[in-house]
């Protein structure tokens, strides 16, 4: 049975160009990046090529406008942290409620044990921020705001430069989380008001536990991990070069397929939910469906657990998941859906498609055959009871 993975906002299969790039760094070009001999300088020249192609996928005016993470979570932390430290005399935030975990556990932790008011902007049954309610929350005690570019489980796109603008009215740092976005949406970063963008490796078939936070010239940012003087005082610790070179590398790669997640993966989606709609009743497709992703779909199946659906579909060798991954294990209903305000009988059916470059015609129809039969059997009264209520 061939394997289908319909899971990329989850993470992403390495591509082989990657590894091939982050090879020889294990072996050969080993170095310290900050040691002073040609082991060293190897790996230093290694980690400045990545950074020059992380700034051209993202359209950031300096290569050192960018650091070298861990990931998506360190760099979202990082920057409200940084942003809270920055204007000491600020003390709340602004952020949406359908942010990752990353940004909300966070927001949470600093409400609870910092004197900081946040204030979670609701979003309407698309997805989409109430920016009546964003401009109001807008005040001179806001230090820092942190807004998604692109929602993770549904893939409805936030107005991130006009968002950015509007905090800077008011004098406050923007930081978005645009994890899903780099790589799938063209960036041009130098010509916005945003202050931090997060980013993550395995998102765009790079490898995991490396990630970018994109903090622009003239931003004070206070380092989360004190140690050393990497990244320009900005990150302790021994850069991680293997990793930071295949992030670089993916970049590139990323920049050079942007144009076919418009096209040809966007259509792969399209061709997906037109199908399945088509095919199973009471199904809709959730978020924004004109200011999206190119690659995500979500639809709510009404009337079915999308634990069961999952298992149904792994069996046929079909990866998808529920939403985001991160929320692996909880028993709620995705939160996303809960502030869009879908109901519940439609929100527990939900499944989240996200495409790749990897994906193709022959992975939608396998979806598209399988899929209206397991419904169909998902919504059957269960065979267990006879309708008497004894299960005899």
């Amino acid at each position: 049975m061939s394997q289908i993975y319909l899971d990329n906002n989850a993470t992403t299969r390495v591509d082989p160009e990657v590894f091939d790039a982050m090879r020889p760094l294990f072996m050969d070009q080993f170095g310290n990046p900050s040691s002073k001999h040609e082991f060293g300088a190897a790996a230093g020249v290694a980690v400045q090529k990545a950074r020059q192609q992380l700034q051209a996928l993202i359209g950031a005016a300096f290569e050192d406008e960018i650091a070298f993470t861990s990931g998506g979570t360190e760099s979202d932390n990082a920057a409200i942290l940084a942003g809270l430290e920055a204007m000491p005399r600020r003390t709340e935030i602004v952020t949406s409620m359908v942010e990752h975990p990353a940004v909300l556990a966070l927001c949470a932790h600093v409400e609870t044990t910092r004197d900081v008011k946040v204030h979670r902007i609701p979003v309407d049954r698309q997805g989409r921020l109430d920016v009546v309610a964003y401009k109001a929350a807008l005040t001179p005690n806001v230090a820092v705001v942190s807004i998604m570019w692109a929602n993770n489980e549904t893939g409805t796109i936030f107005p991130l430069v006009e968002l950015a603008e509007l905090a800077k009215e008011v004098g406050a740092l923007f930081h978005t989380d645009a994890v899903q976005a780099v790589g799938k949406l063209p960036m041009d970063l130098k010509s916005t008001a945003i202050d931090m963008v997060s980013l993550s490796g395995h998102k765009l078939h790079g490898p995991k536990g490396i990630g970018a936070l994109y903090i622009k010239r003239g931003v004070h940012f206070g380092s989360l991990i004190k140690g050393g003087h990497q990244e320009r005082n900005r990150r302790a610790g021994t850069e991680n070069t293997p990793g930071i070179v295949g992030l670089g590398k993916a970049a590139e790669l990323a920049l050079k397929f942007i144009d076919e997640q418009s096209t040809r993966i966007k259509s792969l989606r399209d061709r997906l939910e037109t199908g399945l709609l088509q095919s199973i009743p009471n199904a809709f497709v959730t978020g924004d469906l004109e200011q999206r992703l190119p690659n995500t779909s979500t639809i709510a199946f009404e009337n079915i657990e999308s634990d069961g659906m999952l298992l149904l579909l792994n069996r046929e060798g079909i990866a998808c998941s529920s939403g985001s991954a991160c929320s692996c294990g909880s028993q709620e209903l995705s939160h996303v859906l809960r502030a869009m305000n879908i109901p519940h009988t439609a929100a527990q059916g939900a499944i989240r498609f996200s495409l790749s470059r990897d994906n193709d015609e022959k992975d939608v129809d396998r979806v598209l055959e399988v899929m209206p039969g397991l419904v169909e059997m998902l919504r059957a009264p269960s065979p267990i009871f006879n309708g008497y209520g004894d299960g005899i």
